[in-house]
């Protein structure tokens, strides 16, 4: 009855407008019931002239609404608003059934309108977290995930997190993020993140809070680098040396594994005795001379001095008159004799004479004082020794007249003792090329395999040759005396300069120079260390050098002070490898040098044996130089066709050995490579191929990308580490691909590959080697193998080793070729211009611009 009667429509109230339906200005909103507390549900239109609430379908009475009537000031129509009480007990009756819901109806003379329904619901939270978070301990910069699902609630409850009972904010953050599933994200784990976390879920019935979740972030031990070795514990013979490290790099925190291994190295040792040097025998006396003198002569070889002993001291030759019956009594042969011998030495008078003369003429016409050399050399450049003679109307080029007396040759090959034999080859002496020792010595030459398979039968016999790999693909040797020369192994940027007078005169070594594989040699390395060069060989070990040798080789490391410690490391005679110098430090011995430059590095040393280059990191901003290579089949029979990216050092003896493995394979090169700088963030390096034609090709790999993990590049132990892309085609007549490769350290800069070939024709890098330039003969011997003309280096040498005027000296050089930064190293060598000389021909044969040189020389004012 109080339904229909709520139902009746009342006469229109007075002034209010016929023509207009009721609209609503505030209608019911959704509303949560807390606890017992009722709720009001309120409804406002104009012009209205009655408004009752329906809920469920079904008219509230008419006693339970409160009314209240107004006019709008604007329109001057009626306005009726109208609230109601809707209890707990009402919306329980019809819990489980359907929603509760409530909606106003307002009636004018016009007609009705309806307002939006409003649901009415009992508010709550469960106590029970559907997912706790858990206690963890992880290692730092790991990622952290802490899931939390909330208690079941209306309205559903918003999560926050707690670090040690302070909010966590991730706007204040950037490592730290709260995913839709109300996980907390920790990208990398710190020590600072050690705490209690604890997930709270909150609504306006309640608000509970998880079991606290203890985080606890450890550092595992690290070794620091070994100290120096320590000197000897005697001068002169076997004693023993010692080096530590510590678990400091970083020190264990937090639980963190201890370092294993030994903290303290012993290894025996043994220091050279000083030897002095002893004259031996006097020779019987000479037969007397036509001056009526004859001499005798003795050797500081008894022993000779060696390890810092002293020379010999007295003279080694003796002269003294004859008696004189033996040269005034002279037979008539003999004076034949003094009569052919006085001939012959006019004539040489004769020619050493016409000689000076025409040397002087020629100084002369040049406007040049007799004792210094040609200033057109130093403009246009040094002249070869063996080079023709210019002519005679090009006055601006220096051409040094050849010695008549000597017979130099340039030749390639080795120089051995032989006997003497038939269409054999002198050796004269003159000045360029001294006596070679007793017995005579011939150039000789022989096919390269038989020449090698000679010197490797003659290494066979030696102990270090056990440690030396087989064959002579990554070696070269030759036959050296103190003329010097150079050994180099094509393609790989790996030389040995032996300079002019390093080996001294009277003696002849052969040398050799060889490229070892990793897996050959076995390079121990710690903490954060990583191999940065390849190791070399050269040898043999224990020979006997008057001036440094330079080991130039390639190094893939982006060197800087503040993010790199680089060592020089050599192999001693025991096996172990030692660090015989730190670059960028000072020197603790004159033995080794090495100069670092952008991509090679030049080892200055007077002891043959085994190198290499290692580094450590100061910092993560450190990073290496990789090469990215890749490779495809020239040929494609099947349907499938694979890609093979190598991700190599940046070094010239690794590409080599990587085209020389795929050229086996049937592979060619796909594009230039490509340089990459790898960083020591612990992340691994990431490859994926993309925008390949899905119409024509699909990829076989399942996951998304490949990945390298980071020690295994790292260490660069690992030389051919590559991924293969395995493609299939859809269809047999499917001969061209079109794909890009990306390649990118995990949160680190990247490199793409745009491959875009046609598998049947394009051939076009297939025959793709490094330049030609290094391509030559592995053994140059004598002045074949240096730039700088012989007689040329003697007079920039002795002009320029004394202490000038001004600086006008050596150090001036240095800082015209950007050397200045070694002058300490220089000086302490007996002739600082030869070193320099001898880095200018290590860096810039066989294409070395003389020119400049001469215009550097030119500089300094001599």
């Amino acid at each position: 009855t109080g339904a229909q009667q709520s139902a009746t429509v009342a006469n229109p109230v007075s002034g209010a407008s016929p023509d207009l339906l009721p609209h609503f200005q505030l209608e019911p909103e959704d509303v949560y019931i807390v606890k017992n507390k009722a709720v009001s549900l309120a409804c406002r239109a104009t012009p209205a002239t009655q408004i009752y609430f329906k809920c469920n379908g079904e008219w509230v009475h008419q006693g339970d609404h409160v009314t209240q009537h107004s006019t709008d000031r604007g329109t001057g129509l009626p306005v009726m608003e109208v609230r109601i009480e809707v209890t707990r007990q009402q919306v329980e009756k019809i819990f489980g059934l359907e929603e509760y819901w409530c909606q106003c109806v307002a009636w004018s003379s016009s007609g009705t309108t309806k307002s939006q329904k409003a649901f009415v619901r009992i508010a709550y939270l469960r106590k029970n977290f559907e997912q706790e978070p858990m206690a963890r301990e992880v290692s730092i910069e790991q990622g952290i995930v802490l899931p939390c699902r909330p208690p079941e609630g209306i309205p559903p409850a918003e999560v926050e997190w707690l670090r040690n009972e302070e909010l966590v904010d991730p706007a204040l953050d950037a490592n730290v993020y709260v995913t839709p599933e109300h996980s907390l994200v920790l990208r990398q784990a710190r020590l600072a993140d050690t705490a209690n976390y604890t997930c709270v879920a909150k609504n306006i019935v309640a608000r509970r809070r998880s079991a606290s979740a203890a985080i606890t972030v450890y550092v595992n031990g690290g070794w620091s680098t070994w100290t120096q070795w320590s000197g000897c514990s005697t001068s002169c013979g076997r004693g023993w040396q010692k080096r530590s490290r510590t678990c400091t790099n970083p020190t264990p925190l937090n639980g963190g594994a201890f370092c294993e291994g030994q903290n303290v190295q012993k290894t025996a040792c043994t220091t050279l005795c000083p030897v002095d040097g002893a004259w031996s025998e006097w020779s019987k006396w000479s037969v007397c001379g036509a001056e009526c003198t004859h001499w005798r002569s003795r050797e500081c070889s008894e022993p000779a001095p060696r390890n810092g002993g002293r020379e010999c001291r007295g003279p080694e030759l003796d002269t003294r008159n004859c008696t004189s019956e033996l040269c005034s009594h002279a037979t008539p042969g003999a004076e034949d004799v003094a009569l052919y011998v006085g001939l012959v030495a006019v004539a040489v008078c004769l020619v050493l004479l016409l000689l000076v003369g025409v040397l002087v003429y020629c100084r002369k016409k040049g406007g040049l004082d007799a004792d210094v050399a040609d200033s057109s050399i130093l403009t246009a450049g040094f002249q070869p020794v063996s080079i023709k003679p210019s002519k005679a109307d090009n006055p601006s080029l220096l051409t040094i007249q050849p010695d008549l007396s000597t017979a130099t040759m340039t030749y390639q090959g080795s120089l051995c003792p032989r006997q003497d034999g038939p269409a054999k080859l002198q050796l004269p002496n003159g000045h360029l090329l001294s006596p070679l020792g007793a017995g005579r010595h011939t150039l000789h030459h022989s096919s390269p395999a038989a020449e090698g398979a000679d010197f490797v039968a003659r290494l066979s016999t030696q102990s270090y040759f056990r440690s030396l790999p087989r064959g002579t693909t990554n070696m070269a040797y030759g036959t050296f005396n103190f003329l010097g020369g150079r050994l180099m192994i094509p393609n790989t940027g790996i030389s040995l300069l032996i300079p002019p007078d390093a080996i001294p005169r009277g003696k002849i070594y052969e040398v050799y120079l060889t490229l070892h594989k990793q897996e050959e040699v076995r390079l121990p390395l710690a903490g954060c260390q990583t191999l940065l060069s390849p190791i070399v060989s050269c040898g043999p070990p224990g020979v006997l050098l008057t001036r440094p040798a330079i080991l130039a080789m390639g190094h893939c490391v982006e060197a800087s002070a503040e993010n790199w410690s680089i060592r020089l490391k050599k192999q001693s005679c025991e096996g172990t490898w030692e660090d015989v110098l730190q670059l960028g430090a000072e020197p603790c011995t004159e033995l080794y040098y090495c100069q670092l430059e952008a991509q090679a590095c030049y080892i200055f040393t007077e002891q043959l044996g085994r190198f290499a280059l290692v580094g450590e990191s100061l910092s993560m901003a450190a990073s290496k130089r990789l090469k990215l290579v890749l490779f495809a089949p020239a040929a494609c029979p099947s349907l499938e066709y694979n890609i093979r990216v190598y991700c190599l050092s940046d070094t010239q003896d690794v590409l080599k050995e990587v085209i020389q493995l795929e050229k086996q394979l049937g592979g060619q090169l796909i594009g230039a490579p490509r340089v990459l700088h790898f960083k020591d963030s612990y992340h691994n390096l990431r490859l994926s191929i993309h925008d390949m034609p899905s119409s024509l090709w699909k990829s076989k790999l399942l996951a998304s990308y490949q990945e390298i993990p980071f020690y295994h590049i790292w260490s660069g132990l690992q030389p051919f580490l590559h991924c293969t892309f395995t493609l299939e085609r859809l269809s047999p007549s499917t001969c061209e691909l079109a794909c890009k490769i990306w390649v990118w350290q995990v949160e680190g800069d990247g490199q793409s590959f745009t491959v875009n070939f046609n598998i049947a024709k394009d051939t076009r890098f297939s025959d793709w080697l490094v330049p030609d330039s290094e391509v030559g003969a592995p053994a140059l011997v004598g002045p074949s193998a240096f730039k700088i003309p012989f007689l040329i280096r003697q007079k920039i040498i002795s002009s320029l080793d004394p202490p000038g005027t001004r600086g006008a000296d050596w150090r001036t050089l240095a800082q015209k070729l950007n050397l200045d930064s070694h002058l300490s190293f220089f000086a302490s060598k007996s002739s600082p211009t030869a070193m320099i000389l001898n880095l200018w021909e290590a860096r810039h044969f066989p294409n070395g611009n003389l020119s400049q040189l001469a215009a550097a020389v030119a500089e300094v004012g001599k």
